[in-house]
């Protein structure tokens, strides 16, 4: 098993470990073995059992894959029983375990290039940010901001950049896409020195769609069309004159300044646009995150937001996360991808296990930090 699985247990098992004890849970009546390796004691939980002995994993899997739909908790209550602070509580507990920990299996998979952005949101009326961080259809980064501001969002994206380096240690990512806010720009560029930073294309659009497509509808139609030539330019001289060409048809045509502005911001920060061009894996829109996000939204609109501390909120939200990474697609999409069940499956390749909670419990081995435990007794 050790050989087999080396990523499930502590770097010094090589060098052997000896049998501490066994203890009876008084919770669940099974018996918990413990072992000791260089004098530190490690309990081997089974993935038949759910953290802290809360219950057995098959029992609560299904109510748990409910949630992937914020089926709400008094829902939970009345199909399965218990209480609706009971499956509060256990979805809560996931989100203690590191996100990019536990969805990747080797280190060398993290992924390179990224996708970054803030979702606005409420604690008990006051307004925060979850920092997203996504990469291969997963959410790898997921922490709350009191403020959108430098200082926060370097604090709220520095909890992918430890859960990554804590699995690998020189782990610094390509390429990461944002809407352009400085905050966002400073925050990444301050974590990560060598990360390219690429301006998302699509928000451009957006800008223009949003002002534009009903009061100009004809016009907008027009100018989106070039628009989206420019993206599929297949060069950066090609990318660039058709930038510049569209600027200066605007200017001849008198488009309205809902449109002509954010062309014309588009053409002053051509650079940042054409940089994508050097990186051919990188994410040059921001579909990937917005499909991740728009989940996160309902999921956010659907519990009417946060109602405790920013601490609860954040293991709120990142058990979500887990739930959506490891719970099973549609079976239409498993059947596309080659029977891999979920996002963390896909990404990796691989399951441990055929049931999907099981396989975010052996995942989450050592808490996916691959650390020794903060209290060993």
């Amino acid at each position: 098993m050790i050989a087999l699985y080396p990523e499930l247990f502590p770097n010094e098992i090589v060098d052997g470990y000896a049998m501490k004890d066994i203890r009876p849970s008084k919770k669940q009546g099974v018996p918990i073995r413990r072992i000791e390796i260089n004098n530190v004691a490690y309990t081997i939980r089974p993935s038949f059992i759910m953290p802290y002995m809360t219950g057995m994993t098959d029992k609560i899997e299904k109510a748990l894959f409910l949630r992937k739909f914020d089926v709400p908790f008094w829902g939970l209550v009345y199909v399965f029983g218990k209480y609706s602070m009971y499956w509060y509580r256990i979805e809560q507990s996931l989100g203690r375990n590191s996100l990019v920990g536990t969805t990747v299996r080797n280190p060398e998979d993290i992924p390179r290039n990224l996708g970054a952005d803030e979702k606005h949101t409420w604690i008990i009326g006051n307004k925060v940010f979850v920092a997203t961080v996504v990469g291969n259809q997963c959410i790898l980064g997921v922490s709350i901001a009191a403020d959108a501001g430098d200082s926060e969002l370097q604090k709220a994206y520095g909890v992918f950049k430890n859960e990554a380096q804590c699995i690998k240690p020189s782990y610094t990512p390509d390429t990461v896409n944002i809407d352009g806010w400085k905050a966002t720009r400073n925050a990444w560029s301050s974590l990560f020195a060598s990360i390219v930073i690429i301006c998302c294309f699509l928000h451009v659009f957006i800008k223009i769609r949003d002002r534009a497509k009903k009061k100009f509808h004809d016009i907008f139609t027009t100018v989106s069309s070039k628009l989206w030539d420019c993206y599929h330019a297949d060069s950066k001289s090609k990318f660039s004159q058709r930038t510049r060409r569209l600027h200066e048809w605007c200017k001849k045509n008198k488009v309205p300044d809902v449109i002509l502005n954010p062309i014309a911001k588009r053409r002053n920060h051509i650079t940042d646009y054409c940089i994508a061009y050097d990186h051919p894996d990188a994410y040059r829109t921001s579909n990937m995150l917005d499909r991740l996000m728009q989940r996160m939204d309902r999921h956010l609109f659907s519990t009417q937001y946060f109602h405790g501390s920013m601490e609860a909120a954040e293991l709120s939200i990142r058990g979500w996360a887990l739930i959506q990474h490891f719970a099973p697609s549609n079976p239409r999409t498993i059947l596309k991808h080659q029977n891999f069940q979920s996002p963390a499956e896909r990404l990796n390749k691989f399951r441990y296990h055929q049931n999907w909670l099981h396989n975010l419990m052996i995942s989450a081995s050592l808490g996916g930090y691959k650390m020794t435990p903060p209290n060993p007794l």
